[in-house]
């Protein structure tokens, strides 16, 4: 499990994100980098880590189910992801 530090940094990364995004549009269409600039480093959604919705791990993530390849594993051999099953040929 990721540190509850980590995982909170992200999450309010996430918040800034959303708070800035209309405004960060409206900065690129004018074409004012200069605005660009004087926003906060975290309103930029490149730093926003993605996380396993799980555990926090932030390695390893499967984006279509938003969890890592671990607990991916463990749902699929368990049969609690719809549609998913092991592979046998």
């Amino acid at each position: 499990m990721a540190k509850k530090a980590w995982i909170a940094r992200n999450e309010k990364r996430k918040e800034t994100v959303k708070k800035y995004a209309e405004k960060r549009r409206k900065l690129k269409e004018a074409g004012d980098y200069e605005g660009l600039q004087k926003l906060p480093r975290d309103a930029s959604p490149t730093r926003v880590r993605n996380r396993c919705s799980i555990t926090g791990r932030s390695r390893g993530y499967v984006g279509k189910y938003g969890i890592s390849r671990i607990k991916f594993r463990e749902l699929a051999l368990a049969g609690k992801i719809p549609g998913v099953r092991k592979a046998s040929w």
